[in-house]
């Protein structure tokens, strides 16, 4: 599904996502990781399989180099692009990604931490070939999930991902709010953040990077 516009863009966790006519592109695809030589794996890493075939696909598109943050975000020089969104459907992952295309007036706390396309570009940018960069890039990391290709797609992540090591970040467990520093991902796609003499591997949740 492809679409322009949506009236009730959702985020992980129930965020709402700003996704005003003409300012982006929206995008759902039903990928079915129980096909893949490891399906529990393929499962696990299909958002950051996601994300570096979105990034791979924009670069190819627009030049632009594009930055990944654990577990769903785009980034171009510090700021918000888009992001993914993974919903499990039976035996399937319906696998939606939001890109902001166009300049647009984000709202008073976005417009410091939000960017678009164009902006970056400093051009107009052609929506059909984003369309279809993105979706031939989705298509050839799946292709490496089915396969079992899993450190191609790690590997990628890792170097798209500055962020995932020694950055300050906090999260909140039933014990209360907690602060540690990246230390990368491991083969599952779990963050790993140290605190003091442990680490702690976070699978979900919010993170708040500080």
């Amino acid at each position: 599904m492809i679409a322009g516009a949506q009236t009730a863009g959702r985020g992980r966790r129930g965020h709402v996502w700003l996704s005003p006519p003409g300012s982006g592109l929206y995008v759902s695809v039903v990928l079915t990781p129980a096909r893949a030589t490891d399906r529990d794996r393929a499962t696990t890493l299909i958002t950051l399989a996601a994300g570096v075939a979105l990034a791979e696909g924009l670069e190819t598109a627009t030049a632009l180099r594009v930055d990944l943050k654990w577990p769903n975000d785009l980034f171009v020089a510090r700021r918000k692009l888009g992001g993914i969104l993974s919903e499990g459907v039976a035996d399937s992952v319906v696998v939606g990604y939001g890109i902001n295309v166009s300049e647009m007036a984000f709202p008073p706390d976005l417009a410091g931490r939000a960017t678009s396309l164009e902006t970056e570009a400093a051009n107009p940018v052609d929506r059909a070939r984003v369309l279809a960069e993105t979706l031939a890039a989705l298509a050839r990391r799946y292709d490496d999930l089915l396969a079992g290709r899993f450190d191609a797609i790690l590997d990628e992540w890792r170097a798209r991902a500055p962020a995932a090591r020694g950055a300050r970040v906090s999260w909140t467990t039933s014990s209360g709010t907690q602060i540690g520093v990246t230390d990368g991902i491991d083969d599952r796609g779990a963050l790993l953040v140290r605190m003091n003499a442990r680490t702690e591997r976070i699978v979900a949740g919010e993170v708040s990077w500080l």
